[in-house]
C-alpha cells in the first residue's frame, strides 16, 4: 500500500465518504478556533472537506470563504454551511486575489500539501499581518480501548507528523506557536464506525478489507471492558492547533 496522500489524491476519493465524515469527524472546539484566529475577519478555510472548521468559524462569527479540491465534499458542504462561500481549489492554487483575507486555516488538512508552494500561496492571499492557521483532531490514546481502536483504525500521516512534532512551514513564515487542548466528545458505536470510514486510507482499501476494519471496530467496542455494552462511548481527543503570521 503506497502513502496516505497519494491513497486518497489517486482519484480525489473523498467525496464518496462525505456522509462518513458528516457523521463521523469532530467538530472544533471553540477555545482553539479563537485561539487560531485572533481577530481575523475574513478567513479563507482551506482543505474544508464537508465543512467542520468551516461551521466552527461561522459560528464564531467570521465571514468564510471554504476552498475544497473534492466536488463531493464541497457539495456537501454547500448543503451543511450554506453561509460559506464555497470555491473549488487546493492548497497550491488558493482562488482567491492578492491579499484578500485576515487568515487562511487548514483543518485535518495540511498533511496533504506541498510546505512550500502550499506557504507561498497562503502568504500570497493573506494581509501583512494576517494568520497562518493549521488544526488537527486526533484521538488520544492514553485510554487502552482508544490506543486498541487506533490498532484497529491504522494510523494516520497527520498523527505521525504531530506525535513527532514534524509540523512546519516555509517562508515567508516564521516559528509556529503551539496549543494543545484536551476533550472528550461522547459518540455513538455508529459514530465511531463513520469516524473510522472516513479516514483516507479506510476509504482506499478494497472493499472486502474496508469491511474487515469496520466490522473489526464493533467488535472491539462490543468486548472491550471499558466499553461492552454501551451503545455510545466518550472518546478522548486531543486537539493540536498552529499559527504564525506573515510578515
Amino acid at each position: 500500500m503506497g502513502s496516505e496522500r497519494d491513497e486518497a489524491l489517486a482519484g480525489r476519493r473523498f467525496g464518496a465518504a462525505a456522509d462518513a465524515y458528516v457523521a463521523g469527524r469532530p467538530d472544533y472546539p471553540a477555545e482553539i478556533v479563537e485561539w487560531l484566529i485572533g481577530d481575523a475577519r475574513a478567513v479563507a478555510d482551506v482543505g474544508a472537506g464537508t465543512g467542520k472548521l468551516t461551521a466552527a468559524l461561522v459560528r464564531a462569527g467570521r465571514e468564510v470563504t471554504a476552498v475544497e479540491p473534492d466536488a463531493g465534499m464541497l457539495e456537501a458542504l454547500a448543503r451543511e454551511v450554506p453561509q460559506a462561500a464555497p470555491l473549488q481549489g487546493t492548497g497550491e492554487v488558493i482562488p482567491l486575489p492578492d491579499a484578500s483575507v485576515d487568515a487562511v486555516v487548514y483543518g485535518q488538512a495540511w498533511h496533504w500539501v506541498d510546505v512550500p508552494a502550499a506557504s507561498a500561496e497562503a502568504a500570497r492571499v493573506l494581509r501583512p499581518g494576517g494568520v497562518l492557521g493549521l488544526v488537527w483532531n486526533v484521538r488520544d490514546t492514553a485510554a487502552d480501548w482508544v490506543d486498541r481502536l487506533g490498532d484497529v483504525m491504522r494510523g494516520s500521516a497527520a498523527e505521525r507528523m504531530i506525535g513527532s512534532d514534524a509540523v512546519v512551514v516555509a517562508p515567508p513564515f516564521g516559528p509556529l506557536e503551539r496549543r494543545d487542548l484536551r476533550w472528550t466528545r461522547p459518540m455513538t458505536v455508529d459514530q465511531v464506525v463513520a469516524m473510522a470510514a472516513s479516514r483516507s486510507y479506510v476509504i482506499a482499501l478494497p472493499a472486502g478489507e474496508r469491511d474487515d476494519v469496520l466490522a473489526g471496530i464493533r467488535t472491539l467496542l462490543a468486548t472491550h471492558p471499558a466499553t461492552a455494552g454501551r451503545d455510545a462511548v466518550d472518546l478522548p481527543y486531543v486537539t493540536s492547533a498552529f499559527r504564525t503570521r506573515r510578515p
